[in-house]
């Protein structure tokens, strides 16, 4: 049943590498993967390094919006195209990623404001997050199940469904105080999504991995490096969300 092979990341679907084109000469492996994903966080990195040198020196947010705008609207459109034309991967995955930089950069200069220190310990809990997974991925601790594929993509499936109705409920002034507040229902609920993105990053591993072993084509190392920055981008989010309601509660 193709359905329960899929990745819980949008872009990494089930549908991913059917009725690619065979592969002549090279193709996708692990260490090339590996190696494009490292130069998409080089990119990002170097984009929000910047927008952050620019938040110090003017020491207010306001002066970077305007590069947050362009990351956030940006990142949007061409993580679609990359979505939709793998094959360009190898172009718009590092604009995707520059432009993502521009993004996070931002919005980690607000929560700098309101929230001093939170932004780097949610760098170092979403990089440490991953290295730890990798980890037990690699030596085989956490398997790869159907029934596991199944839970973390329902799971998903449920918190982008309550964001997009909370969303639309926000229009007409509508909130979930005790899920958004920093009680203890909000805590829990957001460890449990931190939870949840983190395990996509399981996911993914080894959707690359059976990636490799099919002989995809070799720009595909590229839609997985950028299939990894959109769970990471995720990741790193969720954490800022759940280090707010946490400092929020001194």
């Amino acid at each position: 049943m193709p359905q329960l092979m899929r990745s819980s990341n949008p872009t990494l679907s089930d549908r991913t590498f059917r009725g690619l084109p065979y592969a002549f000469g090279e193709t996708m492996t692990l260490e090339g993967t590996v190696n494009k994903t490292g130069i998409l966080l080089l990119c990002a990195m170097a984009t929000a390094a910047w927008t952050w040198h620019l938040f110090m020196q003017a020491k207010s947010p306001a002066a970077v919006m305007g590069l947050f705008w362009v990351g956030t609207i940006g990142g949007f459109i061409f993580a679609l195209i990359t979505s939709f034309k793998m094959a360009w991967a190898p172009v718009t995955a590092p604009i995707y990623a520059l432009l993502e930089g521009l993004a996070l950069g931002g919005i980690s200069a607000i929560f700098e404001v309101r929230f001093p220190g939170i932004p780097m310990e949610a760098v170092c809990l979403t990089f440490g997050t991953l290295l730890v997974l990798l980890l037990l991925y690699r030596s085989r601790i956490i398997k790869v199940t159907q029934r596991f594929r199944l839970g973390v993509v329902a799971a998903t499936g449920a918190i982008f469904l309550f964001y997009l109705v909370e969303m639309v409920l926000g229009f007409f002034h509508i909130s979930f105080g005790a899920v958004n507040g920093s009680g203890p229902i909000g805590i829990g609920i957001s460890l449990i999504i931190v939870g949840v993105a983190a395990l996509n990053l399981i996911l993914d591993f080894d959707f690359i991995e059976r990636g490799a072993a099919s002989g995809a084509p070799k720009y595909m190392e590229w839609y997985g490096g950028f299939a990894l920055m959109v769970t990471l981008v995720w990741l790193y989010l969720e954490m800022l969300r759940l280090l707010t309601k946490l400092q929020r509660r001194d």
